[in-house]
């Protein structure tokens, strides 16, 4: 990790946020949810664009602990393509920008590309869910697609989640007790 800043606004600056170290994962996703709720957010008044061209949605996902609002969190409204979905979308009310999607059972918080005010974002490293594009614009070749998740992104946020101190923690006195009833069934 590099241990610096990244940082985040709204369209009009009243929202921000900061992201500390390297993201999990950069990607860009196409699954049908990301796409209807990217349509539904750019059609907010005066919204900033969610899609990309190619009805893709772009993020930088970091873990919850890395991500945080330092200017406006009174500001955020929720959105949900679904009542019951999964995926909670936070928009800046002042000017409509949608900051972050946020899935409900994971440790991280997806953070929309276009909402980053740095210039050294990292490069896309894939792109998922290729088989719910609706755009007749090829695919981009700038990284790895895949037709749905793939294993590597679930590798990807297991490793980042062993290395939070709690984690770490707890894998270390399970593998420590694991390896002492093996020791003990030598023993005996």
């Amino acid at each position: 990790m590099n241990d610096h800043l990244r940082h985040a606004s709204c369209q009009c600056g009243k929202v921000k946020f900061e992201a500390k170290d390297d993201p999990i994962v950069t990607a860009v996703c196409y699954c049908d949810d990301c796409q209807a709720s990217g349509e539904m957010l750019q059609a907010l008044p005066n919204s900033s664009n969610v899609l990309e061209e190619d009805k893709g949605t772009s993020y930088l996902a970091y873990r919850d602990d890395r991500w945080i609002c330092v200017l406006g969190k009174d500001l955020l409204k929720v959105y949900k393509q679904k009542d019951k979905s999964p995926t909670t979308r936070f928009v800046a009310t002042c000017c409509n920008s949608t900051m972050y999607l946020k899935y409900m059972r994971g440790h991280w918080v997806s953070t929309y590309r276009e909402r980053f005010v740095s210039e050294n974002l990292p490069m896309i490293e894939m792109r998922t869910n290729t088989r719910f594009r609706t755009s007749q614009i090829p695919i981009p070749q700038d990284a790895p697609s895949y037709n749905r998740f793939p294993i590597k992104l679930f590798w990807k946020f297991f490793q980042r989640v062993s290395t939070w101190p709690a984690v770490n923690n707890f894998l270390g006195k399970l593998c420590c007790r694991k390896l002492a009833v093996a020791h003990l069934l030598i023993l005996i």
